[in-house]
Order: C-alpha cells, then structure tokens, then sequence
C-alpha cells in the first residue's frame, strides 16, 4: 500500500543522500562553498525534486558536522524529507527536532521560499534559531527572529530574511497588524500596484511578505492545543465599564449563595445563573442606578463577577506580578504577553486583587489558528506526540502524520502508578522517593500542574530538608540556568509544563551512570499528550532514565462531575492496591477523555464562528 511504497521511497531517498557523503567530506571550505552557490541555482531553476533534496540534504548535514560538531542522523533526513512532502513527523522526544528542522528550511530557502519556523515560545525560539544560526550562514541564508519584546521596525526586517524564527502567536498577531493597515484596501487595484512605485503607501508598513513555506515545531500544541481560542487585536474605546459598575457587580456577587442563586458548573469552568438568583441580583440591584436597569448586562456582569471570585485563582490562572494580573497560559505554564480576558473579567479580577483596572477594549481584528494556518501555501510539522490527534490534523490542515522511529531504542522504564487518598500522603510519598533517589546520584525533576501546586511542593520539601530549585511562570528569566542545573548529580527541580515540550536536560556522566534523570508527574494534565512530553524529558537518544506518576484522589483531575463518584468508591476501598487503585486509574482515564472531547468541541466552535464571520462579510463585501 501507501506506506510500503513511501517507506520504499524513503529508504532509497536516504541511500541517496548517503552517497553524497564522502565526496563532500573530502572537499575543503572553498569547495564546499562553491557546491552551495551551485546548489542554490539548481534549486531555483529546477524546484524541489528528490535528486536535488538528497544533494541538498547532503550539503546540509555536512555543514552542520562543520560548524556544529552534530551531524544528521538517518532518521533525522527522514523526518527532513517528511516536512518537505508537507506532512508532520511525529519523532519522539529527544530526537533532535530542531536540527531535523534545517534539512526542509535550508532546502525551501535555498529553492527562494521565504521560510518560517514556528515554535510555542520565546525561549525555544531565541534558543533554536541561536544554535542552527551557524547552519545557515554556512549557506549563505539570511535569519531572522521574531520575539514578543521585538520592535516593529526589526520584525519587517526579521520577516524580509530568507529565514524567519518565530512564535506562533506573534506571527498570527502581525498579520493581524497587517490586516488592520490594509483595512477594506485587501483586493483593491491601487494597493496592488503600489509596490511599483517604491516605499510608498502602506505597502512598507506591512511586516509579512506573505505565508509560503512554514515548519510548525510541537504541531499538535499549536495546531491543536492553541487552536480553542482565537486569537484578538484589540484597541482602546470599546464597551467600557466604570470602575463603580465593576465593584457594585463584586458586592453583588458576595451576596449569592452557591447552590440557590447559581451553579458551578466546574466541568465547563463557568457560573450559571439559576431563575432565583437573577431575581435576586434584580432586588439588589434596584437601586444600583441606571447601568443594572438592563436584564441581560445585570446577569452578564454578576456572572462575570461570580468567575472571577470562584473559578479563577490566583497562581493558577494568573500571577499578580508588579501590580498587574497576567494570564498563566494552561498549556505551556508560561505567562501570557499582552493577553487579557474580555468582557470585563479581566478588570473584575484586577479588583479583586486590589488592582487598578486597565480600560477595555474593542476587537479590532481577530482570526483563528485553524483560519491562519490553512493559508500557507505550504504547511508542515514535527512533534512527540502526534498519533492521539492525527485524525483532525488531517481533516482540518491537510496534514497527515508519519512516525519516524528512533535512532537509537529508547530504554526508559515507566514504573507503576501509586494513588494515594490525599494531597498529604502523596508528597509525603514523593519525599521519599526523592530521598532514595539522591542516595543514588539520579537527577530529579518533579512536574507539577501549576504554580501554586509547584509552590506547594517546595514548601513541602523545604520541611523536609531536601534542596531544590523551582521553574515556574515567576521564574521564566532564569529558565536556562535551571535547565542546564537539573541534570547534575542530586539535583531536584521543581516545575511546571513549563519544562515540558522541547527542553532538553542534559545529564551529568555520574547521572548517566547512577540510571539518568528521573521524572515524578505529581499531578495529570487535561490531555495525555502533556503527561507523554513529561516523561520524555527522560532517556532520550539512547540515555537511561525513569518515569513515574504519584497522585492523589484530591488532584483536580478526580474533583469533577463523573470522576468525582468513581473517586470517591476508589477512597472506600482504598486507591493504593486491588479494586480501589483500579477504580482511581479508572476515573483518571475518563476525566482525561472527557476533557479532550471538551477541548475537540471548543475548537469545532472556534472554526465553525469563524466561517460564519468570514460568511457574514462576504455579504456585506468586506471579506478576504
């Protein structure tokens, strides 16, 4: 079938490669340079074709082998070759994706594609595009770098290079810009003419050049995870509310009794109103003035507030860092730049915390990541973990999913799941653990789901006399001195997801030797994928190296609606062996399923808004 033929296909592509291999190596720098500047025209003249990719690939691994000391590995020209016939690799993790990368950018790049390499934050890309930087001046190409802090006159300078490392956020955001600049001018005649005549109109201001070639590292986080909520360019003067509006909605909202006047509907994270509890907001509010006379804004900003003091914790959803709140992004564990909640929760909560409330705003633009992504003229990726979701990559990218197999066996040990009945005992157990650990030089690092719960294991560990040192949102400047700590002997590091997709912790030789890092998952993640690059922080190219999860029935995971009953019969029985630790497992699984097909639902409705806008605007004449 297909996959036989490809992997016959592939199979001869990487001998095709090998063959270049000693002539280029038995060539001196000058050489060398001159195979590039003729590879260069070929791939101009002729395009992408598997003779030219091979000499490429070639060329590629032996300037890496120059100027990084690394070179490719077989499987890394596969998963190369993959990105370039536009589909993801899913590698698992350790395998050198960033590398991999250069294969399919330096080839599109070299062929005259305007290429951009897409990763999930500042760190990996600043630290991606810094270590491949050699690669690509080794053939003549021009890099650029695109970080949340980069000002606007360097993007347009960034996004004009042959190669352009950048977030995914930030590049949804400039074409967001450039949308705004082009305003209803998209498909007029005069902006498309106005390149002709130089710098002027608002041709320069615009910071893309257009969406050609684009290699998305951790597909299934951007692709996937990022894509349940769109992504917003707002502006000053929109709805605004009064400070006094907000504060009377919070003194309201204290008022309410959960259970009468409104549910929490914890499954779905969001306060429902009961038929009583909006009597009672209209009696307390009868005398509020005129901004409570509306039925509909009342319920609206009472629910808002009752969110705000309820659903959303300090720590957890937000960090209060120099007097203003910002977002803890769930999937990454990082802070969110410039993000805010709409529809006044935001200022809600900055009034809860003691804040001065930052003013709302109007949407000024805003697109999905499934709508962003579908217009690149071609789209590929890489990930660890990709199979679960491999079905809608391919029914809304296009995308389909191969596995490239390991370079060398993996040899980590996964141990048993232990559950305890309560928080107490499990870090009580996770203690232990560490301490049998450091007796026998093993690296550590404990993953933890937030940074309340990261800080809670530190003051656990604090009475238990063990040092440690913790990366979470707070920390996120000292990110890479923590990382390149957490492999040595006895070293105990605390984090968040944070830690999670595409670091890289190398190990001391001593660690290597005792076993290798171990990784402690104190806590499941809504989706399993998460759990799987935990654990693959551990044994990576070959090294040795453990995995384990030690839980309890009080994790947030076991405290809601289903799972709740199940954990609860697992507690009679006892969660840590036979029928009660089967049971506990059990709910785990489910509450992890259901909050996946949430999460699948949130996105349909994402894309299905976004038709129905683009839909709406075609009738009006305004759209793309």
């Amino acid at each position: 079938g297909k996959g036989a033929g490809q992997s016959i296909a592939a199979r001869r592509f990487i001998a095709n490669v090998n063959r270049h291999t000693k002539p280029l190596a038995a060539l001196d720098q000058e050489a060398l340079h001159d195979q590039v500047l003729e590879l260069r025209r070929d791939l101009r003249g002729q395009g992408l074709k598997d003779p030219l990719v091979a000499k490429s690939f070639a060329v590629i691994r032996e300037i890496a082998g120059r100027a990084l000391g690394t070179r490719h590995y077989d499987t890394q020209l596969l998963g190369g070759w993959l990105l370039l016939r536009g589909m993801v690799a899913e590698m698992p993790t350790g395998e050198g994706k960033t590398l991999t990368a250069t294969l399919a950018c330096g080839t599109a790049a070299m062929a005259g594609l305007p290429v951009h390499v897409l990763s999930v934050n500042d760190y990996l890309t600043a630290r991606d595009a810094q270590w491949m930087g050699p690669i690509y001046e080794g053939l003549g190409l021009s890099l650029g770098v695109v970080l949340h802090e980069t000002a606007n006159e360097d993007r347009h300078e960034a996004y004009a290079m042959d190669i352009t490392y950048c977030t995914s956020k930030e590049i949804v955001f400039d074409f967001l810009r450039d949308r705004i600049v082009l305003g209803r001018r998209r498909h007029s005649l005069r902006h498309q003419v106005e390149p002709i005549y130089g710098n002027s109109g608002c041709h320069r201001r615009l910071l893309l050049r257009g969406l050609h070639f684009a290699i998305v590292d951790e597909a299934d986080s951007v692709l996937i995870d990022e894509a349940r909520t769109p992504l917003i360019i707002s502006g000053a003067g929109g709805g605004k509310y009064e400070r006094h509006f907000l504060e009377q909605a919070l003194e309201v909202a204290t008022r309410l009794k959960d259970g009468s006047d409104y549910t929490t509907v914890q499954a779905e994270h969001r306060i429902k109103l009961t038929p009583d509890g909006e009597e009672r907001i209209k009696e307390l509010s009868e005398y509020l003035g005129p901004l409570w006379s509306g039925r509909i804004r009342r319920a609206e900003v009472v629910s808002q507030a009752l969110s705000a003091q309820h659903l959303f914790n300090r720590d957890e959803h937000y960090l209060l860092r120099d007097g203003k709140v910002e977002i803890i992004d769930p999937l990454t564990g990082r802070v969110a730049e410039g993000r805010s909640w709409e529809r006044g929760l935001h200022q809600l909560i900055e009034l809860k915390e003691g804040c001065e409330p930052s003013q709302q705003n109007s949407t000024l633009a805003r697109i999905s990541y499934q709508s962003f992504f579908q217009r690149y003229l071609h789209l590929s990726g890489m990930t660890g973990t990709a199979s679960e979701v491999s079905g809608e990559l391919w029914r809304v990218y296009g995308l389909a999913v191969a596995t490239v197999p390991p370079n060398r066996p993996c040899v980590r040990k996964s141990l048993r799941p232990q559950v305890y009945t309560d928080a107490e005992k499990k870090w009580q157990a996770i203690s232990e653990r560490i301490r049998e650990l450091e007796a026998q030089g093993r690296a550590v690092l404990v993953a933890t789901a937030s940074v309340a719960a990261s800080e809670q294991a530190g003051e656990v560990f604090r009475e238990a006399g063990i040092d440690f040192r913790v990366l979470n949102a707070k920390q996120d400047q000292e990110e890479a001195e923590i990382i390149a700590m957490a492999g040595q002997r006895g070293q105990i590091t605390v984090a968040t997801s944070m830690a999670g997709r595409g670091t890289d912790i190398g190990l001391e030789e001593s660690v290597r030797k005792s076993g290798g890092l171990h990784v402690i998952l104190s806590e499941h993640f809504d989706a399993a994928r998460v759990d799987r690059q935990l654990a693959g922080r551990c044994a990576r190219q070959g090294d040795p190296g453990s995995f384990e999860t030690i839980l309890s029935l009080e994790d947030k995971l076991f405290t809601t609606s289903g799972a709740k009953l199940i954990a609860k019969t697992a507690a009679v029985f006892g969660p840590e062996q036979g029928r009660g630790y089967l049971l506990a497992l059990m709910a785990l699984r489910w509450e992890q399923k259901r909050r996946e097909r949430k999460s699948y639902r949130d996105r349909l409705a994402t894309q299905k808004y976004d038709r129905q806008q683009g839909d709406l605007l075609s009738i009006s004449g305004t759209s793309e």
